[in-house]
This record gives structure tokens, sequence and C-alpha cells, in this order.
């Protein structure tokens, strides 16, 4: 990668390395160190492991710090709707991360670039690299920075809808019908699972993905909302 490629990255994060080898660690993927093994090379994996730990600590923390009220179960639950795949691929997306990340032929190939769970993972991969880097005041001013919105519209309790049960009233309208729950899928290491739940009801079913069971339930169903009320949906219903 060149050097000039590194220098507008760093100034994309507003963060400047002073080991530049741990930036380029977080931008190298697995496909592209298995595809030269006689480099010696080091992929992104153990930072992203890292990462995810730093990132947890960091949103908890805040959480805590924000609302000193708050329990151990609300805590959890606002901070598995902060950090998910989702939205940390959202922010690798924001600063362009894809467009950095070294990667082998073949995982070019399947526009490896553009996978959700790639972008998620090399963003957790640049965030440790940057606490090995400047420490956990350079890391913590950095996810503040990035995640700042989120923890204006979640900071509470209350402030997190309850998709689940905005979706029972409206389909219990319907007789007979009522929507039905089912884990269809969890993926990725134990420390970092991502679980994908289905809702159907009638003629309608939504995939959701979170980082719990409950929290992809959630999504389902606010994406069966979002359908229910959509201009085509109400078209067909018509």
């Amino acid at each position: 990668m060149e050097e000039t490629d590194l220098y507008s990255f760093e100034q994309t994060i507003s963060y400047e390395f002073k080991d530049k080898n741990l930036l380029l660690e977080a931008l190298r993927h697995s496909s592209y160190v298995n595809e030269q093994p006689e480099t010696g090379l080091r992929d992104n994996e153990r930072l992203e492991f890292l990462g995810d730990a730093v990132l947890n600590l960091v949103v908890g923390h805040i959480l805590m710090q924000r609302d000193p009220e708050l329990k151990e179960g609300e805590l959890s639950r606002l901070r598995a709707g902060i950090v998910n795949e989702t939205r940390l691929a959202a922010f690798a997306v924001a600063i362009n991360l894809g467009k950095y990340i070294q990667f082998g032929k073949g995982e070019l190939q399947t526009r490896g670039r553009k996978k959700k769970s790639i972008l998620a993972n090399a963003f957790e991969a640049l965030l440790a690299a940057i606490y090995l880097d400047g420490g956990f005041s350079a890391a913590f001013q950095i996810i503040e920075a990035h995640f700042a919105d989120l923890f204006k519209t979640i900071a509470r309790p209350t402030a997190i809808p309850d998709f689940k049960t905005q979706l029972q009233e409206i389909v219990q309208q319907i007789p007979g019908e009522t929507p039905t729950y089912h884990l269809i899928d969890e993926s990725g290491p134990d420390h970092d699972k991502t679980f994908t739940a289905r809702v159907a009801f009638s003629s309608l079913q939504a995939d959701g993905t979170g980082k719990s069971k409950k929290a992809a339930e959630q999504e389902a169903a606010r994406l069966a909302l979002e359908m229910l009320t959509s201009d085509d949906h109400v078209q067909k219903s018509g």
C-alpha cells in the first residue's frame, strides 16, 4: 500500500499512527495473507478480537457515565443496540474503509469490499490498532466521536422503541394472526456472534440481525413494521 494512501486514510479518521505497521495490520484481510504465506505477514483477526473488547468497554463506560441509574440489564441492552455488525459496517463505509483493506484475489472477486461482516471486523481491528498505538484515550476519543449521534438517540431505555410490542398491537387486529419469531442463523466467533431472527405472520415475513437473539427479533419486527406501513404494502392490501 502506498504511503500516500495511508496518509489519506489517516486524514479521514483524524488520527495519525506513530507505528504505521499497526494500521497496515488492521487493513490486512486473511485472504491477502493466505495467498502469500512466505511473507510472514499477520492478518487483522487478532486486532479484531481486541477491538471488539475495546469497543464494548468504551461504549459501556460512556453509557454508565451518562446515566448512573441504569441497571446492568438495561446497560447490556443499550450496548447491544449500539454495537452491532450493521452499525459498524455503516461506520466503515462512512470512512471509506473498504477502499484500503488488502484482499486476496479470491475475496476481491466475491466483492469483499462490500461485505458487511468484513467491513465491521476491519472497523474493530482499526479501533484496536488505535488503542495499541495511542492508548485508551485515543481509542476513546475516536469511538465517542463516531458514536456520538447514537448516544444521543438511545442514551436511555425509554428511547429504545419496543418494535415487537408495536407489531403485536397491529397484527392482533387481523383475525387469527399473531407474529411468530424463529432464530434462523447465527454466525461469527463466540466472542462476537451475530444472530438472525425471522418474524412471520399472514403473507409477510422479515429477517433481522443483532448481537443477541432479542436484538435480532427487535430488528425483524422493525423491518416488518416498515413493510406494513410502506406505500407498496398499503396499495397491495387495498
